[in-house]
This record gives structure tokens, sequence and C-alpha cells, in this order.
């Protein structure tokens, strides 16, 4: 797949989760606003019932205070008053008796029946209109009482509960009772100043005079979480779209790292190339001088044809199998011969077999051997391949304006041995350093050509040294040099 091609499916991708995300984000603001709105009115509906019942609570208790006031009062200065009228009631009633007995033979008979009745009334009525008379002037004078007096506050308790609860408002609450200068006159036993922020307010008594005015204030310490629970059915949308999101970038991951693969291994299929037509091209030349008839004649001619075609044809099956061993890896397990060797003498045997190239190379091959508990168990010839392989990359990427200065050594740390190849090559940058170990990566080396590979050595010897339980790592500036240092764990003889 061609990179504009992958970068506008990412383009569209990107624009489409956004998309996506803006409308979820959306969606959520406006349901958690219209909770927070149906929230606020239903609050202030119930918090304007609980006033209005205080006041049918007042007016109730100054009726039932009165009633039995004017009841005692009337009882006995009453029935006085009540004559009186009667009197006046009776010469009215009186100037028309003949009549009635004309019409009604019978009311003669009833006349102190109807005098009771006419009383009764008479008492009834005055009563009620003087209590009611008192009743208002009370009223009136009301706000000169304490709020003390005039609010039960256990049923202020109960009214705010179940006007919360008539409105499915379930939730905790606390509240207080302000005068006109916001002093708290009385206030629910977990009523804090933290617990009061974002509270809601209702005037009690709106009708009292300004200066007498109290005020309600009820707050929800879990209002927050009240409202977002309302909204919790939106709760598997977001999960999804997370999910998706994450699938998303690993997909975008998967696709760049495929196509960073994808280069690196035309990168390997070039090298590879010039790396093989070399030691064919050789074969190819000495196979035609041997077929040569003045060949035949010249045995030193002979001889290095030979040795051409053996040298080459070893160098062939080297990068042959370094291939193959990379291939290996992807397909099953590598299996190990384990054995018990001593690193110390592992690491002298290499250093004498690597000995000349380095002097070839102008430099010099030194080892420090400080461990002194150096038994390993390892696969002698997998663990000689890691050891090459770091010293070979030394010799490789010497530094060409001062001698080569190899170093191989070994020490124990805690119950570890440590074993070190260090050099003072040209070094790699910090960026590369960390990408050293990956399959076919090479560090950039500027217009530096002589220097041939696959990007295959130090992933082998990274994917060895982790089957054999062990660690390895680089430390390296430019122009001073890398040490890769290799921690394994040893055993008691």
């Amino acid at each position: 797949m061609r990179k504009s091609t992958i970068w506008l499916l990412t383009g569209v991708m990107v624009f489409a989760f956004i998309g996506l995300l803006y409308l979820q984000t959306n969606y959520i603001y406006i349901i958690l606003n219209t909770q927070e709105d149906q929230f606020k009115d239903a609050v202030k509906r119930s918090l304007y019932q609980v006033s209005h019942d205080l006041e049918l609570d007042e007016t109730t208790q100054l009726l039932d205070d009165q009633f039995f006031a004017f009841r005692k009062k009337y009882l006995n200065s009453g029935k006085t008053a009540v004559r009186q009228l009667s009197t006046k009631m009776d010469i009215t009633i009186g100037s028309n008796m003949d009549s009635l007995s004309v019409v009604f033979p019978s009311f003669g008979k009833s006349e102190n029946a109807a005098s009771r009745a006419i009383q009764e009334a008479a008492d009834h009525y005055l009563y009620r209109q003087n209590l009611l008379e008192e009743v208002m002037r009370r009223a009136m004078k009301g706000s000169e009482k304490p709020v003390e007096e005039r609010i039960d506050y256990r049923k202020l308790d109960t009214y705010i509960q179940d006007e919360l609860a008539n409105n499915d408002l379930t939730l905790p609450f606390v509240y207080a009772v302000l005068d006109k200068d916001k002093n708290i006159v009385y206030k629910s036993p977990d009523y804090t100043a933290e617990t009061s922020k974002n509270s809601y307010t209702q005037i009690l008594f709106p009708k009292d005079p300004v200066n007498k005015l109290y005020t309600l204030q009820v707050a929800f310490p879990t209002q927050k979480k009240y409202v977002l629970n309302s909204i919790s059915f939106i709760v598997p949308s977001i999960i999804f779209t997370v999910v998706l999101l994450l699938v998303f970038t690993f997909t975008l991951y998967i696709v760049f790292r495929q196509k960073r693969l994808s280069e690196m291994k035309n990168d390997f299929i070039n090298n590879m190339t010039h790396e093989l037509k070399t030691p064919v091209a050789s074969i190819s030349l000495a196979a035609q001088t041997l077929n040569d008839a003045d060949v035949n004649n010249s045995p030193n001619l002979m001889e290095h044809a030979k040795k051409v075609i053996s040298d080459e044809s070893t160098r062939l099956g080297f990068l042959v199998e370094k291939v193959l061993q990379m291939s290996l890896f992807e397909d099953r397990a590598t299996q190990f011969k384990m054995t018990k060797l001593d690193a110390n003498d592992l690491i002298t045997s290499i250093a004498s077999t690597f000995f000349l190239r380095v002097e070839n190379a102008g430099g010099t091959l030194d080892i420090d051997l400080q461990a002194l508990d150096s038994t390993i168990v390892v696969d002698k010839m997998h663990f000689t391949n890691v050891l090459f392989n770091l010293m070979e990359n030394a010799v490789k990427y010497r530094r060409p304006d001062i001698p080569l200065v190899l170093i191989a050594h070994t020490l124990n740390v805690g119950d570890k041995i440590q074993i070190i190849i260090e050099d003072n090559g040209i070094g790699i940058r910090k960026e590369n350093l960390k990408k050293i170990f990956d399959r076919f990566y090479r560090v950039p080396t500027g217009n530096r050509h002589d220097v041939k590979g696959f990007g295959l050595g130090l992933a082998y010897v990274k994917r060895i040294i982790t089957e054999l339980d062990g660690t390895i790592k680089a430390e390296s500036e430019p122009g001073e040099g890398t040490k890769f240092i290799i921690t394994l764990p040893y055993v008691d003889n």
C-alpha cells in the first residue's frame, strides 16, 4: 500500500472519530444541562411548597389558639350579648305573632323553641366573627414573633423530605434557616460551609416586612453524583467509543509499523543482494580461471583460485546462515544444547581467535577478567556467536582517525555475572540506541558505504540472551564508543 493511501485513510478515520467524539460530547453536555435544569425546577417547586406548608401551619395554629380562647371568653359574656340581640329580634317577631298564628296555627306552641334556635344562631355567628377578626389581627402581627415560635423544625425537616420525594428527589440534603443578615438561625446536623455550596434558597413567610424576612437554604452534597447517575445509560456508549478509539490507535500503530518493517525489509534485500553478489562473483571468476588451460600449467594460480572458491563459499554460507537463523526464530522456539562453561575461559578463547582481525584493523584487544564466580549455563555455539557479533561490530564501526581499542571484561554483581564488550568507536546517538536490537534496523552511518550488513546481528544477540534468561543493554555516546553489558546468572561449580 502506498504511503499516500495510508495517510488518506488515516485522515478519514481521524475525521470520523473527531466527529463521533464531538457528537458524543455535545449529546452528554445537553443531557447534563437538561437534567440539572429539571433538578433545579423540582427543588424550587419543593421549597415553595414547604414555605406554603409553613404558612398554613401558622394559620392553623392561630385558629386553634383563638378557638379555645374565644370559646372560654364567650362562654359567659357571650350569653348576655345574645340575649340583647334576641330581645331586639323578639320585638320584631312579636309584632307579627298574630299574623303567624293565623297562617300557622301551631306556631304559638313552638315559640320557645324558635327563640332558643335564634339565640344559638346569633351566638355562633358572633363567636365566628370575633374569632376570625382576632385571627386576622394576630396574623398581621405574626412577623413580630421569633421565628423559633413560628416554625416547628422537626416538621420543617419532614416537609422538605416529603416534598422532595413528591418530585422524585430522594438524595441526601442539608438545610439552614437564615435571617435577613444571612446569619444562621437554625441548621441541620450535617450542615457546614463546605456542604452548603451550590445551595437553593426560598423565602419563608414572603408577605412579612422586608426587614423581617427569613430564608430557607437547602443544599445537596451528592447532587453531581445524582445527576451523573441519571445519565448512566450513556456509559456503554462511551466505553464502546473508547474501545473503538483504542482499536483505531492500535491499527494505526500496526499499519505504520508494518510500513516501517516493509521499508526495512527492502533495505535488507538490497543489502543482502549486495553482500551475496561479491562472493558469487568471486566464485564465478575463480571458476572461469580454473577453466583456462593456462592455469593447469601454473600450480600457484590454481591454488589461489581454489582458495578463493573455498573462502568465498564459506563467506556465502555464513551470510545464508545468518538469514536462516532469524527465519528460524519466527517459526519455532530455538533448540538449545545447554552446557556449563566458564565465561572467563570462553572470552579468552574468543579473544585469541579474534586478536588477528583486530590487529589487522590497526587496533588492540584487551581482556580484564574480574569475575570470581564465572560458571554459566548456556548454549556454547549461540553464546559464542553473540560475543563474535559484538566484537565484529566494534571492528566495523571503529573510527578511522584513531586506533581501535576493544576491551572484554567480566565482573560479579550480586548473584549475576556481567560480560562487557566495550570499544572506542563512532558511537550511537540516543534516538538510535533504543532501536538497535530491532530486526533489520541499521544505525545510519552518514556517507560511509564500507559497512555492510543486514541489520540482523544485534537482533540475534538480543534474542539469544533473552532465551538464556539474561539481559543485555547498550550504553553509547557519539564519538566516544559503545559498551554492551550482558548480565547472566552464574551457577556454582
